[in-house]
């Protein structure tokens, strides 16, 4: 009986690990909330996502960037980014986002997973990325 209640207490454990697992695919769909200020490939009112994991804030060449995000020393990285999402004006008090934030963390993970899938170098939104 012991060993029935612990199997089921380690399979509950495995499918809750595998159900919080980030979604790219959900993250694709709330990337739809970005695209009215920032696109993979290309810079608009914020600067492009390709080529944004392991950069560094505010270094994209010709982006008019806030001297706050300049002078942040961010790199960017799933932790650093989701700090980030969560509350960009806390994080980076005078950026010029003026986005609120995503304050669900399924959300943000989903939305990170999406962006390290597509914005890696060779992908096939980004080919040119470094």
């Amino acid at each position: 009986m012991r060993g029935l209640v612990l199997a089921s207490l380690l399979a509950l454990g495995t499918t809750a690990c595998v159900a919080a697992a980030p979604d790219a695919v959900r993250g694709e769909q709330l990337y739809t909330r970005c695209l009215a200020c920032h696109a993979l490939a290309y810079d608009r009112v914020g600067p492009r996502h390709c080529g944004l994991f392991g950069r560094l804030a505010g270094s994209v060449p010709g982006f008019a960037y806030s001297p706050a995000m300049k002078n942040s020393k961010i790199v960017w990285n799933e932790k650093t980014l989701d700090q980030f999402l969560k509350s960009p004006l806390k994080m980076v008090p005078g950026t010029a986002m003026t986005y609120d934030g995503v304050p669900d963390p399924k959300d943000r993970a989903d939305l990170i997973a999406y962006l390290k899938q597509a914005t890696s170098p060779g992908s096939p939104q980004c080919p040119k990325a470094k």
